[in-house]
């Protein structure tokens, strides 16, 4: 039997510029790409029909099919990983198995489990850096510590950059190192125990016209004055260094928010705790309302404030909701309710289809005042200002609250003035300050 090596696709689904897979490629003579639909990650899923796994399907499929040119396939498995790889030390002579690391706390524990597996059958298990520019300890303090606060993080990480030469890796002239085989079948959504969607994903397109004027329109949620490219970093459909590149031609605000994502990759990776726990301690002392009936209000959108409730209708309908207006939503539940930031956290990433663990966790303890560099507990965003200075016209406001301005919308669920006192006095006696 022919020795082969997999390469073990996970959150990189693109063949361009994929660093583990270029160096699959590189050193070995046999490479069989592989794909798992991950079953105890699927299995949690709220809703069978999930945008984001009919994303990933899509996006094996296009890799299946490029494949086709270089007379390979890909490999599919559906399962829970440890399972399948010890089917596939059966199935196949396999010489080494190659992936890109993850960094989330699940990801981490799973990808040991496998490590050890494989040893057992002397297999090496060999991981490369490729979802992120920096990760884990590459960007420290002069102690050595790793940044607390994101704007000495963000200069570091600035001068690294600048100081170094990316380019991307091709698999031009490597075609012969990959397993010849007929093409592999796919399975379909039903199969995966999924239905189809009417949610639209953005194709994957860097618009440079749009990153150019990134700072002067991103705060406008009528505008289509963002990117848009989430999902695809999510899942690796496109190169972050050749992204940061463009980035950094273009607009450093951009980059910026590049940056932004690899800080909370790194407070995750550092403190995993921050899954379920506040990074800042003491705010765990808390005493959180959650009322679930407000919560609820929240959720569909009918807290009486336009702008809350525009965004909240956006995220349900489309699986997106504005950067601006994530913040301004996020601070009304914790701040005006106060519902515990968790109960938001975990409904965003039911929701979102650019949802990231380590962003959607730093942005949510941000917006409470918990986390990392968060904004101070007693800074609580006016959502009727927020709407003056960023909607005006309510373009977007009325794009997604059809009832607004008439006798059906309704009256602000809490008064705004009493429930900043409110949340201020809450907050002080649990910080005892």
């Amino acid at each position: 039997m022919e020795k082969i090596t997999l390469f073990w696709f996970r959150r990189d689904l693109r063949l361009d510029d994929n660093l583990g897979l270029y160096y699959a490629y590189e050193n070995e003579d046999c490479v069989l790409p592989l794909f798992i639909f991950d079953t105890q990650i699927l299995d949690e899923l709220p809703s069978k029909k999930d945008a984001r796994v009919e994303f990933i399907l899509q996006q094996v499929k296009a890799i299946h099919e490029q494949l086709k040119d270089f007379g390979s396939s890909i490999l599919i498995k559906h399962g829970k990983p440890e399972e399948v790889f010890e089917e596939l030390v059966e199935e196949f002579e396999i010489a080494n198995v190659y992936t890109n690391r993850d960094y989330e706390p699940y990801a981490r524990k799973r990808d040991q489990a496998i490590a050890d597996l494989l040893k057992k059958h002397q297999i090496a298990f060999l991981d490369f850096k490729d979802q992120v520019i920096y990760e884990k300890d590459e960007i420290t303090t002069d102690s050595g510590s790793f940044y607390k606060v994101f704007t000495p993080y963000s200069k570091t990480w600035l001068r690294k950059f600048n100081a170094t030469k990316f380019g991307p890796v091709s698999l031009d002239g490597r075609k012969n190192r990959l397993y010849q085989t007929e093409p592999l079948p796919l399975p379909t959504l039903n199969e995966l125990g999924f239905e189809q969607t009417d949610i639209h994903i953005p194709r994957l397109e860097i618009d440079k016209d749009l990153i150019k004027k990134y700072d002067k329109t991103r705060n406008f949620p009528a505008l289509d004055g963002t990117s848009r490219l989430g999902v695809h970093l999510r899942f690796g459909t496109i190169s972050i260094r050749k992204l940061a590149i463009q980035a950094k031609a273009l607009n450093e605000t951009y980059l910026n928010e590049l940056i932004w994502r690899e800080f909370y990759m790194m407070v995750l990776y550092q403190q995993p705790e921050v899954v379920d726990k506040s990074f800042k301690p003491q705010y765990d002392r808390i005493p959180w309302r959650n009322d679930k009936e407000e919560f609820q209000k929240w959720c569909e959108g009918k807290t009486g404030y336009p702008l809350v409730d525009a965004g909240m209708r956006q995220l349900n309908r489309t699986g997106y909701m504005h950067n601006r207006v994530r913040m301004v939503t996020a601070s009304f539940l914790t701040k005006h309710l106060l519902i515990d930031w968790r109960w938001g956290e975990t409904y965003f990433a039911e929701k979102l289809l650019d949802y990231e663990l380590s962003s959607n966790n730093g942005g949510w303890q941000w917006a409470a005042g918990t986390g990392t560099d968060a904004q101070p507990y007693f800074r609580v965003f006016n959502p009727s200002s927020q709407l003056e200075k960023f909607d005006k016209d309510r373009r977007y406001v009325k794009k997604w609250v059809s009832e607004f301005g008439t006798d059906g919308y309704p009256e602000p669920m809490v008064d705004h003035k009493m429930a900043r006192e409110r949340a201020l006095e809450v907050y002080k006696e649990a910080l005892g300050k």
